[in-house]
C-alpha cells in the first residue's frame, strides 16, 4: 500500500492507524537520504516512491541510479522505530558495484583461505573533534579493538550535548556504523554503559530510568555486529546510593515502592560479523612471538561478574577504571594491536593500551580532555610521546609547553 498526495485528509492512513513513527513519504525519504549520506552515495543514488508494507510494518524505498533512474536496490525501514533494517536493505558495496557496472561476484565475502592477516600501520593517535567525522578519515580495517564508554544521556547536564534521547541514539548509531568500517574482520567492539536515571522535575512527577544498554544492543545488531557477552562490572558495597534510588523503600517498606540500588554497569561485547572463526586470527597472525606473548596469565576473570573499584578523576566526570580497560584490552586483542576509543575522555584506554603493549587511537570532542590526554601521554610514553599523531591540535613537544 502506498501513500498518495490526493488522499482524503479526513481519513487516517494505515501508518497513522497503526501508530507508526514513520507515517509519511517525506519522512521515509529523509531517513533514506541521511543513510545515503552516511555511506557517501547521496550524489549517485536517487529515490523512487517509498511504499509502506503494513503486513510487515516496514517502509520500502527504491534506490535508483541518479542518471538513468534504473533501480539498483532498496532501503527498508522499520515503521515502528524508524530504524533501517540492514538484513533487508541492499548493501552499500553492492550498490556501488551496480553503479559502476562491476560484476557483483566481487562484492561477496572472501573465502577464509584467501584472506591475508594484515597488521595495522596506524601509530599512536590523539584527535580533537567529532569522532564521527574523524573516523571517516581513517583507513578501512585499521583498528583491532574498540573499547569505549560513550557519553551519558543527560545523566549530568554539564556532560551531555543531547536534548532528546532519539538524537543521542542516532549519534551512537552513526559512530557505531563508522567504527564497523575501520574495525578489522571479526574483531571486537566492547562498550561500557548502563541505564540512566532522569530525576523527577517536581514532587508530583516520577523519575524515569532509561535502559540505554538495550537500545544500544539493537543498534549493534542492526549495524552488522554479533552479540558475544554481557559482562557486569560490580562496584564495591555502598556504590549506587548516591542516586537516591531505594531510600524511600528503605524508610517505609511499602509494596510497589521497591527499587533496587544500581551497583553494576554493563560491559557489552560485540564482534564484527564474519565467517571467520577466532582460531583463524591466532593461526594466521604474522608474528607468532606476539601471539605467544599475548597469552592470558593466571588470575583472569572466570565469570561475567567483575569486581572493580570505580575510578575517581576530578578532571573528568565519568572516568572508568584503568583496571577495567586493561582487562578488556588483554582479553580481546594481541600485543601490538591498535585499540580505539571514539569517546576517549581523559584517555584511560590509551593509558591501558600502552601498559599492555598495544597502540591507541583516542578521539574526543572536548578540547580540555584532548589536552589532558596529551599531557598524560608524556607520562605513559616519556619522550616517545613526541611521535604521537595529533589531529586538529598541536603536536606534543619536549621543547615547549603547549598547555
Amino acid at each position: 500500500m502506498s501513500e498518495t498526495n490526493g488522499r482524503d485528509p479526513t481519513k487516517r492512513t494505515v501508518a497513522e492507524q497503526r501508530s507508526y513513527l514513520v507515517t509519511t513519504v517525506a519522512q521515509a525519504k529523509t531517513i533514506t537520504t541521511n543513510w545515503l549520506k552516511g555511506v557517501d552515495l547521496d550524489q549517485a543514488v536517487t529515490l523512487g516512491l517509498p511504499e509502506v508494507d503494513d503486513r510487515y510494518h516496514i517502509w520500502r524505498v527504491p534506490l535508483r541510479k541518479a542518471r538513468t533512474r534504473t533501480k539498483i536496490g532498496e532501503l527498508v525501514i522499520d515503521a515502528y522505530t524508524t530504524e533501517i533494517l540492514p538484513e533487508k536493505t541492499t548493501r552499500p558495496e553492492l550498490l556501488e558495484a551496480r553503479l559502476l557496472g562491476k560484476r557483483e561476484e566481487g562484492t561477496k565475502k572472501a573465502n577464509p583461505s584467501e584472506l591475508v592477516y594484515k597488521l595495522s600501520e596506524l601509530r599512536n593517535t590523539i584527535g580533537y573533534g567529532d569522532s564521527e567525522k574523524l573516523i571517516e578519515e581513517m583507513p578501512a580495517a585499521s583498528v583491532d579493538l574498540i573499547f569505549t564508554s560513550p557519553p551519558y544521556f543527560n545523566a549530568r547536564p554539564e556532560y551531555s550535548e543531547f536534548e532528546e534521547y532519539d538524537e543521542y541514539l542516532q549519534k551512537m548509531r552513526q559512530v557505531i556504523r563508522r567504527c564497523h568500517r575501520v574495525l578489522s574482520e571479526g574483531r571486537f567492539f566492547v562498550i561500557n554503559c548502563s541505564p540512566i536515571l532522569l530525576r523527577r522535575a517536581s514532587r508530583n512527577e516520577s523519575s524515569k530510568r532509561i535502559a540505554v544498554p538495550f537500545d544500544l544492543h539493537r543498534i549493534f545488531i542492526e549495524e552488522g555486529y554479533d552479540f558475544i557477552d554481557d559482562i557486569h562490572w560490580l562496584k564495591p558495597e555502598g556504590a549506587g546510593w548516591a542516586t537516591g534510588r531505594g531510600r524511600r523503600f528503605a524508610a517505609d517498606r511499602n509494596p510497589m515502592q521497591y527499587k533496587a540500588v544500581p551497583v553494576t554497569e554493563y560491559v557489552l561485547v560485540y564482534r564484527k560479523r564474519t565467517d571467520l572463526l577466532i582460531d583463524w586470527h591466532i593461526r594466521n597472525h604474522p608474528d607468532k612471538e606476539l601471539v605467544a606473548a599475548s597469552k592470558i596469565k593466571d588470575g583472569y576473570e572466570t565469570t561475567n561478574v567483575w569486581r572493580i573499584n570505580p575510578k575517581t578523576n576530578s578532571e573528568h566526570p565519568a572516568a572508568f577504571p584503568t583496571e577495567l580497560a586493561e582487562k578488556v584490552i588483554t582479553y580481546y586483542s594481541f600485543k601490538g594491536d591498535v585499540v580505539m576509543d571514539p569517546f576517549a575522555g581523559s584517555g584511560t584506554v590509551g593509558k591501558a593500551a600502552v601498559k599492555t603493549g598495544r597502540r591507541f587511537v583516542l578521539y574526543d570532542i572536548n578540547l580540555e580532555y584532548v589536552q589532558l590526554m596529551q599531557r598524560s601521554a608524556q607520562d605513559w610514553l616519556g619522550k616517545v610521546a613526541e611521535d604521537i599523531l595529533c589531529v586538529n591540535v598541536p603536536p606534543i613537544s619536549a621543547d615547549s609547553r603547549l598547555f
